[in-house]
Formats: structure tokens, C-alpha cells, sequence
């Protein structure tokens, strides 16, 4: 664990001590403001069905926007891009709820939650991009870029149990309005000061030369797309098959704390992956992280008690974060330096698909065939996951840039790496 904790603290002294509390705050509405957007309109609607079509419509402007913001990140950097979209989205999030309150149709409350999602500032994304360059540029070792991730993920982690409590404890005491209300004040706050923070320096770019073409995506990063998908597919199936169990068995309020403990398992599993020896590849914990979401998802299927399924999902959450930490870490070395942002917010949108996609269909699963159904699919998503990491075949991305131009232009920018394999072994 002391190596452990020197690698951590590698990792903060990247950014100082500040940044990780802007950034975490600053991703909290995003976790917030789905759960939230459909209790809000529930409550002030009545209906479920607006209440799912408005929180559907949210997540489908976060899938279809977010690569969107990242290659604008990109392009112009992440300063100016974040301060845009967070004060964007916080307007928007305060435009939902002052809908609901005043009772639009269920139209324009959809159309509301659709721009609340496309605008989202995908704090934790560029925080992944930006974390990494300022490892790259700093000739970290690969150890600590690992960490860099690893932190990232158990951020995110922890945001998406946190904020979903949060709204539901203000819908019990108060109101769901109160819950955003606060989400679209963070997003304002926070993310203004994520984007204003001097490592936002980082991610700057110069304007390439017009006689330079862009670096296209490689082909080996869309099988690493599709397993986060499926990841996100596992999430929404889980999410739908507990809240089902938790209800059949009478204990609703069960459900929130059920999914808590497997995000928070989950969270650890991740910072423990710093502790991993560097001699074993990131294909090689692909495979295994797969594996065993595969395996340790199946007792699921035959859970009836309460007790069974917190045990269950939190030695199922154990699989979780080491998954996300590998395939953000071989993301990253498959693609363009100059489009990570944009590789690692289409990563993000992936999860999200997935888990609204899964949710739904999961969910009618539920209803109709009971909680082991929607179980099925989660080991479903799990075992197609798993087929993709044993067949796919990553690899570091090698083709032209236009780094140079960048460089010529931005001495403070990450300077060029050599090509890099995606296993390298510990110098």
C-alpha cells in the first residue's frame, strides 16, 4: 500500500488538491440530474410515462452531444468549452425545472431534458483527458497514468452513488426541485471553476495548418466502445433487476442502498487498481475484469432474499471499476493524442446509451417475467462483453498527428510521445 499511496500522491501533485474537489463537485449534477429529472416530473406531473420520456429524452441529448463537446474540447481547449457548457446547463437545468413546476406539456418538458443533456459539460471525461496530458507531459511513468485513470474512475464512481441518494433524500424531506435547483448551482459554480483552473492549460491547442488533415479514429477503438456499452447495458439491467427484487420482496426503499453498495465496492476495486503490478498487460486484466463480471453476475439469477442480493451485488461490483480503469487506459493509447478528449467523451455517451437503452428494455423484462429476467440481461451484456475482450485486439495508435504543428505553437503543451505498445513492461 505504500507504493500505492506514493502513486496517488504522484497523482495529486499533477494537479495540486484543488482540482479533484472542483472536478468532483462539478460532475455531481450529471449523476443528479437524470435520476432527478424524473422524479421531478413525476411528482409534478403524476405520470410515470412523461416522467420516463423526459428522462429518456435527457439521456439521448448526452449520448448524441457528448463526442460532440469532447472534439470541441479538442479543438479549442477545455477552458473555454466547459465555462460555455456548464453555465449552458445550468440554465437548462433551471429551464426543466421551472417547467415542471408550471406544468408544460409533456412535450416541451421532454424537449427541455433533451437540451439539459446535450449541454452537459462532461466534467469527468475531459477530467480523464486533461489528468492524462498532464501526466504525459510531465514524462510520467506508466504506473501513475494508470492511477490517473484509476482516480478518475472512482470519482465518477462515487458521484453516481452519491447524487442519486442525494435526490432521493431531498425527494423524501422537501422536493425533487431542490435537488436540481442545487445540481444546476454546482454545474455553474464548479464547472466554471474545473474550466478556469490553470491545468486547463493542458488540453490548449494551436490551430493546426490547414495542409495537415486530421488524425482519423482508429478501428481498433470501436470494440472498446462496444464493451462499455455493454458495461453501460450491465449497469441498467442490474438497476432494473434490484429495484424489481427490492419491490416484489416489500422492501422498496431497499433498492437505492442495494445499488450503493456495489457502486462503492466498486470504487474501491478501482483505487486498488494502482496496486496492480505493471508486468501484467491491460489486455490481460481486459479478459479478466470481464471474466469475472460474467461469473460473479450469474448467482444473481437465482437471488430471492434481500440478504442474497447485497451480498451478491457488491462481490459484483468488484469487477466493475477494474473494467472501466482498463478500457479508459487502452482508449487512451489507441487513439490520437489530439482527440482524446473526443475519444474519452464518446467513451462516456457509450455508458450512458447502454444503461438508458437497458434500463428500458430491462425493465419491461422485469414486468413481465419477473426480476431474474432483467438479471438474464445483465449476464446477457456481461458474457458479450467478455466475447469482445478475448477476440479483440487493441493496439497503440501509431498513424500521423498534428502535434508538431501544435507544439510549434503552444511550448507549454504535452510534448510528443513515442509510439507506444499497449502492454509496455516496467522499465
Amino acid at each position: 500500500m505504500g507504493s500505492t499511496g506514493r502513486t496517488y500522491r504522484d497523482v495529486i501533485g499533477l494537479t495540486g488538491p484543488l482540482l479533484p474537489v472542483v472536478s468532483f463537485l462539478g460532475r455531481l449534477p450529471t449523476a443528479t440530474i437524470q435520476f432527478g429529472s424524473v422524479l421531478l416530473v413525476a411528482r409534478t406531473s403524476g405520470s410515470l410515462a412523461a416522467a420516463g420520456l423526459t428522462g429518456g429524452a435527457l439521456a439521448a441529448g448526452q449520448v448524441t452531444c457528448g463526442p460532440l463537446v469532447g472534439r470541441l474540447a479538442d479543438r479549442y481547449g477545455q477552458r473555454t468549452v466547459v465555462l460555455a457548457f456548464s453555465l449552458a446547463n445550468a440554465l437548462a437545468i433551471a429551464a426543466l425545472v421551472a417547467g415542471a413546476l408550471a406544468g408544460l406539456s409533456v412535450a416541451l418538458l421532454a424537449l427541455l431534458g433533451a437540451v439539459a443533456g446535450a449541454t452537459v459539460p462532461l466534467i469527468g471525461p475531459l477530467g480523464r483527458a486533461r489528468l492524462v496530458a498532464l501526466a504525459r507531459r510531465s514524462a510520467a511513468p506508466e504506473s501513475t497514468v494508470g492511477a490517473a485513470l484509476a482516480f478518475e474512475s472512482t470519482l465518477d464512481e462515487i458521484s453516481f452513488v452519491l447524487g442519486p441518494a442525494l435526490v432521493g433524500l431531498a425527494a423524501v424531506l422537501a422536493h425533487p426541485a431542490y435537488a436540481l435547483g442545487a445540481a444546476a448551482l454546482l454545474v455553474a459554480v464548479c464547472g466554471s471553476g474545473f474550466a478556469m483552473h490553470p491545468t486547463a492549460r493542458a488540453t490548449r491547442r494551436g490551430r493546426p495548418a490547414r495542409s495537415v488533415p486530421r488524425p482519423r479514429m482508429p478501428r481498433s477503438v470501436h470494440p472498446l466502445r462496444a464493451a462499455l456499452a455493454l458495461q453501460g447495458a450491465m449497469f441498467g439491467a442490474c438497476q432494473a433487476g434490484i429495484t424489481a427484487l427490492a419491490e416484489r420482496l416489500g422492501q422498496e426503499e431497499q433498492a437505492g442502498l442495494v445499488y450503493a453498495a456495489m457502486g462503492v465496492m466498486s470504487a474501491v476495486a478501482g483505487l486498488s487498481m494502482a496496486a496492480v503490478p505493471a508486468r501484467i498487460p491491460l489486455t490481460v486484466r481486459w479478459r479478466a475484469a470481464t471474466t469475472a463480471a460474467c461469473v460473479l453476475s450469474l448467482p444473481l439469477l437465482w437471488t430471492q432474499s434481500m440478504g442474497g442480493l447485497y451480498a451478491v451485488v457488491t462481490v459484483l461490483g468488484v469487477a466493475y471499476a477494474p473494467h472501466l480503469v482498463t478500457v479508459f487506459g487502452l482508449t487512451e493509447r489507441a487513439v490520437p493524442p489530439t482527440r482524446l478528449a473526443e475519444a474519452m467523451a464518446f467513451a462516456t455517451s457509450a455508458i450512458v446509451g447502454g444503461q438508458a437503452l437497458a434500463v428500458a428494455v430491462a425493465g419491461r423484462l422485469a414486468e413481465s417475467y419477473g426480476p431474474a429476467a432483467a438479471f438474464g440481461a445483465a449476464s446477457t451484456a456481461a458474457a458479450l462483453a467478455c466475447t469482445i475482450a478475448l477476440t479483440a485486439r487493441p493496439s497503440s495508435y501509431t498513424g500521423p498527428t498534428t502535434e508538431h504543428a501544435h507544439h510549434a505553437r503552444v511550448p507549454d503543451e504535452r510534448p510528443a510521445t513515442p509510439t507506444r505498445e499497449v502492454d509496455p513492461e516496467p522499465t
